[in-house]
């Protein structure tokens, strides 16, 4: 009977930690995702920001030429 008792809260206690496992498998997996899409939108960012450098430096070229 203590025996039966010790299997089902040993049991019990595997599948709350087999349930946590995967709770924080699926946190991991959207995280990632989360971390790509990030990594995606930053790339994104730097590529306007160095077009919009060069417009501006090609602007003070511009200016600069004018001025001369």
């Amino acid at each position: 009977m203590q025996e039966q008792t010790a299997l089902a809260r040993l049991s019990e206690k595997i599948a709350a930690v087999v349930q946590q496992y995967k709770e924080l498998r699926d946190d991991n997996e959207m995280m990632q995702l989360e971390m790509a899409e990030l990594k995606i939108q930053t790339e994104q960012k730097d590529q306007e920001i160095a077009r919009l450098v060069e417009q501006l430096e090609s602007i003070v070229e511009n200016l600069e030429s004018f001025m001369a």
